[in-house]
């Protein structure tokens, strides 16, 4: 290697062992404060219990859902999965199989609630049941520009696999269609990055700043 050639140092993640007296308060987790805390959490969860973690952002969560349809096992999957905790989704509904690759997710699952649904008729069930609107994401002919529209405030966000998109079954059955502005040679982008961008157009309009 040259000796021009500056190498970043491994930096570790969080934070070491608790310094000084230890804090009374029941949602801290004995064994963090006694190790550290490395896990990838914003630092007003460090030491937290993952049930503690959980109850806190439950009490914060937002008024979207996020679907997603598992027929082929989508390597995508978890990366949905790992933007809806960051966006704060109220649920996750994973549409098909139950099974799906959770590398992705960066075991941000633990703190999502993630839903099994077995058709795409029984997510419309549950959706219409709960009075959410269904809202498919897929650059489809006929869909209105996602940069044009304001999402609603109560709804469930649903992405397609890579590849084919959304399935017919599905399109059939959402209450709304929009699409993303896409400007480059590739028909679609993957499910991971359309969740994203669709998340962060509804946060943009109904959610206020991050809580510190």
């Amino acid at each position: 290697m040259s000796e021009d050639v500056e190498v970043e140092p491994d930096l570790e993640v969080g934070v070491g062992p608790w310094v000084g007296p230890w804090p009374t308060d029941p949602r801290y987790d004995p064994e963090l404060l006694a190790a550290g805390d490395r896990r990838n959490v914003v630092d007003r969860y460090r030491y937290w219990r993952l049930d503690a973690i959980v109850a806190d952002l439950d009490f914060r969560r937002h008024d979207f859902h996020v679907a997603i349809e598992n027929w082929q096992h989508d390597l995508n999957i978890g990366t949905v999965v790992r933007n809806a905790n960051a966006f704060l989704a109220a649920g996750v509904h994973i549409v098909g199989r139950r099974r799906w690759n959770r590398r992705g997710a960066m075991v941000t699952d633990r703190y999502q609630h993630v839903r099994y649904h077995e058709s795409i008729a029984d997510l419309v069930t549950w959706a219409h049941g709960e009075e959410l609107p269904v809202v498919g994401i897929d650059n489809l002919p006929g869909a209105a520009p996602l940069e044009s529209v304001v999402l609603p405030r109560r709804c469930v966000l649903l992405f397609g696999q890579e590849g084919p998109g959304l399935s017919e079954r599905a399109r059939k059955a959402c209450d709304r269609m929009y699409s993303i502005a896409q400007y480059g040679s590739t028909r679609s982008i993957n499910a991971g990055v359309a969740s994203g961008i669709a998340m962060h157009a509804w946060v943009r309009v109904h959610a206020g700043p991050p809580a510190g």
